[in-house]
């Protein structure tokens, strides 16, 4: 599924960032492609350790890159492989949707959810509506100064996810 809002050339795909947590989310994607649920075709997948982990930098810096969209999805509350990480990141994640409207990205490109590994159908449910809403809302604005989408940014962003505090966005705080 693509291009399904009029705006976009048939078969046109926009550039989504998904952030899945390795314990429920990634999961619950695997589990519906097992099940061959139809999925859209515009989500690039980072695997991180937990949600708690998603350094809101990492997002920001996806969507001033030229990602059209970014989806986090972690463990449901409650249900967090490390007990609380999913607590903090919805902190912080409420707090993004905030600033990204100060920084003139529209906020409905950016979304977090809770999907649990054996949820193959609501993984979809929700790929799908994500996928849709950033197809009526079309490709994202270039913003001035950026370095511009690439594959690359992705890679650097899942490797300084894999890095901790050693990140690149955190050498940059300093």
């Amino acid at each position: 599924m693509s291009g399904s809002s009029g705006l976009l050339a048939e078969g046109q795909d926009l550039r989504i960032v998904g952030f899945l947590c390795n314990w429920c989310s990634y999961g619950g994607a695997d589990t519906a492609g097992v099940a061959r649920f139809e999925q859209p075709t515009d989500l690039r997948v980072i695997r991180v350790p937990c949600s708690g982990r998603i350094d809101p930098l990492f997002i920001a810096r996806a969507l001033m890159s030229g990602a059209d969209g970014v989806l986090v999805s972690g463990c449901h509350p409650r249900d967090c492989h490390y007990a609380e990480g999913n607590f903090y990141a919805r902190r912080r994640f409420e707090m993004l949707k905030q600033f990204l409207s100060v920084t003139g990205i529209d906020p409905e490109r950016f979304h977090y959810t809770w999907v649990s590994a054996s949820e193959g159908q609501r993984w979809q449910d929700v790929v799908t509506s994500f996928t849709e809403r950033i197809h009526k809302l079309g490709p994202a604005p270039k913003m001035s100064g950026g370095t511009g989408y690439d594959e690359e940014c992705l890679k650097e962003i899942a490797a300084a996810v894999s890095c901790g505090e050693q990140c690149p966005c955190h050498k940059e705080k300093a």
